[in-house]
């Protein structure tokens, strides 16, 4: 067992392999499937090994009968906010339903021939990263059909702190359902305790949760993915800046869609220093990128020392630098707030607080999260795990 240190140094980035899924763990799982109907909901991430997670259950005689892909499809290859089309997968011949297009929760009708929903998708930790609304939508429709749902739990990468506002309860959306901040420190699996124990499902529902444990897992460590968890976060790096990126998203910056690296970088085309450029194009992956063809000037964030001084921290910097800089008055558009999960956020950049005074303001909603998260865990917190840090 080894660990890297990916560029900045102080993020440690444990190899995937040193650590075991649930769905690894065959003999927790396997049996309490055996004689049920299975749906199985899932991506290109749902990986045992190199094997995805339906062959596996399908090699085991599970009887699968339905897939659930979620945003990006099951076998991960749309754009984000791309409307996917249910289909039949062409390797099994299996359903392949779509949650998200005109449903993001399992109907009565797609659940009726089934008994239990297995959940195995690769998640990156951030509130604004679907997957999760998907996770509990799905609790929610096994709650509301007396279904069961089973969880194979999956290493946060970017599970080694927890920051962030709270998401106020008038900007839920499919961007984040829960009081929790951006960054919540969780596994999948323990989110899913959380949302079920705090009565978070619609009408206070619970679900028959079964969530199946990791070993070896390291929270104070990011993990480097085998598989791109969506398709523009392709790397690491791009996996430990989404948190601070990801609040670009409601704004004018592009955040390089359309080049080789997506969340790693952010420009726009009247951004006065230009020592660093790029130039969307049309690609697979984005179709119609934001500034299509046109030369963005900005910053190279893969080369920001920002993780080595702030390894624990959603940074806030480039945001109001970048805001400061462009000072447009259509700087952030309707979607910011929803990615923020509050409107305080923008009204305090606007205001031209720092990081400091903003950072002030999350104090004590975070302070109210971590006693409630305390109660959901299933692995050695931060302070309890052992320090392992080192390099290769």
């Amino acid at each position: 067992m080894h660990l890297i240190c990916v560029i900045p140094a102080q993020v440690v980035v444990r190899e995937f392999s040193t650590v075991a899924c649930g769905n690894a763990q065959f003999e927790k799982y396997a049996p309490l499937l055996k004689g049920k109907r299975v749906g199985v909901v899932t991506n290109a991430s749902g990986l045992v090994g190199k094997t995805s997670i339906v062959d596996t259950l399908l090699s085991l005689k599970v009887n699968v009968k339905r897939i659930f892909g979620p945003e990006h499809g099951f076998r991960g290859d749309a754009e984000a906010g791309d409307s996917v089309q249910s289909h039949l997968d062409k390797k099994t011949g299996l359903p392949v339903v779509s949650l998200y297009g005109k449903n993001r929760k399992p109907t009565p009708e797609q659940l009726k021939d089934l008994d239990v929903l297995v959940y195995d998708i690769q998640d990156v930790g951030v509130r604004f990263y679907t997957y999760i609304a998907t996770m509990c939508y799905v609790m929610e429709a096994c709650a509301e059909n007396n279904k069961e749902c089973m969880v194979l739990d999956r290493p946060n990468p970017n599970g080694f702190y927890i920051d962030g506002p709270l998401l106020k309860p008038e900007l839920r959306s499919f961007l984040g359902l829960h009081a929790v901040p951006i960054v919540y420190g969780m596994t999948c699996g323990e989110y899913a305790k959380m949302a079920n124990g705090e009565g978070w499902l619609k009408n206070k529902a619970k679900c028959r949760l079964t969530v199946v444990t990791l070993k070896n897992y390291d929270r104070k460590a990011s993990y480097k993915l085998p598989v791109k968890p969506s398709p523009n976060i392709p790397n690491e790096m791009a996996v430990l800046l989404y948190p601070g990126l990801g609040l670009f998203e409601g704004s004018v910056v592009s955040l390089g869609r359309g080049t080789p690296f997506p969340f790693q970088v952010i420009g726009h085309p009247l951004y006065k220093d230009t020592t660093f450029s790029f130039t969307p194009l049309a690609s697979a992956l984005s179709a119609t990128p934001k500034y299509r063809n046109e030369k963005c000037y900005g910053t190279d964030l893969r080369k920001s020392p920002y993780l080595t001084k702030h390894p624990k921290r959603i940074e806030l910097s480039w945001l109001i630098n970048m805001y400061k800089a462009l000072a447009r008055p259509d700087f952030f558009d309707a979607n910011f707030n929803y990615h923020a999960g509050n409107t305080t956020l923008q009204e305090q950049i606007k205001k031209g607080l720092n990081e400091d005074e903003i950072r002030a303001s999350w104090v004590e909603e975070l302070k109210h999260f971590k006693q409630i998260r305390k109660k959901y865990l299933l692995y050695p917190d931060f302070e309890q795990a052992p320090d392992t840090r080192h390099s290769r």
